[in-house]
């Protein structure tokens, strides 16, 4: 499937699948969607420290990126897990420009080094984050009770509706601790439903530009 880089809404970039015409982030704002799902309505939400993450979707590690440096600001112990069974090339990653946009210079390296390390493996990216890259599909995620916040990125249910099941939720539910939280940027009714089915506690919150709403999922 060809695959082009764009530039979003806020002047970061990201991936475009350009058969499905789907992208890894918003194309009103790569950065702004990322902080308001995944940062304000989920890292900030979860009060946990030591926390530990799992990404289903690690993608270009924009949300890892930006996840780091708010533990950074914020003296969090991370735990973060990427799962990803389709990671983006090394000529991909080096036209991502996250750390340009967000004013990160010192964490280039860092960045670089997300995508370069090995799979399977716990590297430690500062003293504070360690990183897991699992290379598998989500539907082999088998974890019980061990995150405290999931982030779910996976390509809309449009053109990936077997992500967006009952069975998958089935597995972030039993993943996530008691209390623990999933966000994501869809609100689709079939998904707050599946949601539902499974235990979740859903709500419908504001979404970030050029989405009226997304959902956070609790474990009750």
């Amino acid at each position: 499937m060809k695959r082009s880089i764009i530039t979003t809404g806020d002047g970061s970039k990201t991936i475009s699948l350009d058969e499905w015409n789907e992208q890894y982030h918003s194309k009103h704002g790569a950065i702004q969607e990322a902080y308001h799902v995944f940062i304000k309505h989920g890292l900030h939400a979860s009060l946990k420290n030591p926390i530990a993450i799992l990404e289903v979707g690690f993608g270009t590690g924009l949300n890892a990126l930006i996840t780091l440096h708010e533990g950074i600001k914020r003296n969090l112990h991370i735990k973060y897990t990427g799962v990803e069974a389709f990671p983006v090339s090394p000529e991909e990653v080096g036209e991502l420009n996250y750390v340009e946009a967000l004013q990160l210079p010192q964490l280039d390296a860092t960045f670089n080094q997300m995508h370069s390390c090995d799979w399977e493996e716990a590297i430690p990216l500062s003293p504070n984050f360690i990183l897991n890259k699992n290379k598998l599909d989500f539907r082999e995620i088998n974890s019980e009770g061990e995150y405290d916040l999931i982030y779910f990125d996976a390509f809309g249910a449009r053109v990936q509706p077997e992500l967006w099941t009952q069975d998958i939720f089935q597995k972030m539910f039993n993943a996530l601790k008691d209390k623990g939280i999933l966000v994501t940027y869809s609100a689709k009714g079939s998904v707050r439903r599946a949601m539902d089915a499974v235990g979740f506690n859903v709500e419908r919150l504001p979404g970030p530009p050029g989405k009226r709403e997304m959902l956070r999922a609790i474990k009750k």
